[in-house]
């Protein structure tokens, strides 16, 4: 035992300098930020990995084509056909089939809405996580004919759009135009897909029915996507 007469030696500490301390906040702070951001970003990015990397071989190759990077729904704003404004990304949440063509919509536009109805039917049980859109890209009025029968079939959104914003967000193959394909997009929001042109229905189900697969463990019926934390791309 020491000597109780001795005094009391005394270790001395320096402070943490503020500097220092404010540089180690940021630096945690930035780690957390990227933290929160893969975790979001890690369903999606897993779905994708299924179906593109982890899929078995032998001739099990996409149908469509995977657009790379993908691309974010822009924001604009569309018309009803009462003319009252919508936001485009108000479709984020759920996977998109998207038709582009003029109000007058001819033979070809009529066969792609119906394969955009076929599609979505054929999935079955899954057609909840699935809405069609029709972006008028014109202001043609439509046959009343056609959008009673498309406005009675579930999952139907009709919105007009600007050609030229419709073609800032969407691009058709080389050599065709922006009228001639289905447009597939996920529920963040992001066109991922085109289908070939006069795509044959049973091998674009299956394009659909492999990413439904691939993302069932996230994407649900009205999930909705946190833009917030997952920003839309510039």
């Amino acid at each position: 035992m020491s000597d109780p007469s001795e005094p009391l030696g005394l270790t001395v500490h320096p402070l943490p300098q503020p500097q220092q301390a404010l540089v180690h906040q940021r630096a945690s702070g930035r780690w957390k930020m990227l933290a929160v951001l893969l975790i979001c970003a890690s369903p999606v990015l897993a779905s994708y990995y299924l179906y593109y990397v982890a899929r078995p071989s032998g001739g099990n190759t996409a149908y469509s084509t995977l657009i790379q990077p993908s691309v974010a729904i822009p924001q604009v704003m569309a018309r009803a056909l009462d003319g009252q404004e919508q936001p485009l990304r108000s479709f984020v949440g759920q996977w998109l089939l998207v038709v582009v063509d003029g109000g007058a919509c001819g033979a070809a536009c009529e066969q792609r809405l119906y394969l955009q109805r076929q599609l979505r039917d054929m999935t079955g049980r899954e057609r909840d996580r699935i809405d069609k859109l029709w972006l008028v890209i014109d202001d043609a009025p439509l046959s009343p004919a056609l959008q009673q029968a498309l406005q009675a079939t579930p999952g139907m959104n009709i919105l007009r759009l600007p050609r030229a914003e419709a073609a800032a967000w969407l691009k058709p193959a080389s050599g065709q135009r922006l009228e001639d394909h289905l447009y597939i997009v996920d529920p963040l929001g992001e066109w991922m897909m085109r289908a070939p042109v006069d795509a044959d229905p049973a091998k674009l189900k299956n394009d659909i029915n492999r990413l439904l697969r691939g993302s069932a463990f996230w994407d649900k019926p009205g999930f909705q996507a946190l833009p917030d934390v997952v920003p839309a791309k510039p």
